[in-house]
């Protein structure tokens, strides 16, 4: 995909979130986690990549002290079709006997979430709670919810604030989603 491929993907893309909806999300999530979190001191793991923006959004919006690392697991490698899991890399610091507060970019039919959950526990996580920027409504019974949603978005291929098309526009502030077809 050339520069010019990705931005006519931006230029016939609906805006489903503008940056406004998002900001909006983000303070309540980041709301309801502290007031949930408050006395914890968890350990938070954004799920690289697409974490990343929603992560570095939301930590400063917290208001209570917490230990960072990231974990990277993966279905998409780039593509807007889910493969097999790949995982990546695993956190550093010690999960056993922590609370543990997975975020990740959306909730689409829960897999990733699911199996990272399901890491945690059995590197001896005390509990894990996940946080997701969006949660895609697309039917389907999910091996797993989120305890924090920012967003429901519809079940169309999503993107920007971390999440990509084709490997582009994460770094928009708002949610798009391509053209149907």
């Amino acid at each position: 995909m050339t520069p010019a491929d990705a931005q006519q993907l931006l230029d016939t893309a609906e805006c489903i979130a503008d940056t406004a909806a998002v900001q909006a999300a983000l303070d309540r999530l980041a709301a309801d986690i502290s007031l949930r979190l408050a006395g914890e001191c968890p350990l938070v793991l954004p799920v690289m990549g697409g974490a990343i923006v929603f992560a570095g959004q939301l930590l400063p919006r917290l208001a209570f002290p917490l230990e960072f690392d990231y974990l990277h697991v993966t279905r998409y490698r780039g593509d807007t079709r889910a493969g097999t899991m790949e995982w990546k890399v695993l956190p550093g610091k010690r999960v056993a006997g922590r609370v543990v507060l997975v975020l990740d970019d959306i909730l689409d039919e829960g897999e990733t979430l699911a199996a990272v959950r399901d890491k945690l526990l059995e590197l001896g996580a005390a509990s894990v709670l996940t946080a997701v920027l969006t949660d895609k409504a697309n039917g389907l019974a999910k091996p797993i919810h989120a305890d924090f949603t920012g967003l429901s978005v519809p079940n169309r291929y999503v993107f920007g604030c971390g999440m990509d098309a084709y490997g582009y526009w994460r770094n928009l502030p708002a949610i798009y989603a391509l053209k149907d077809n």
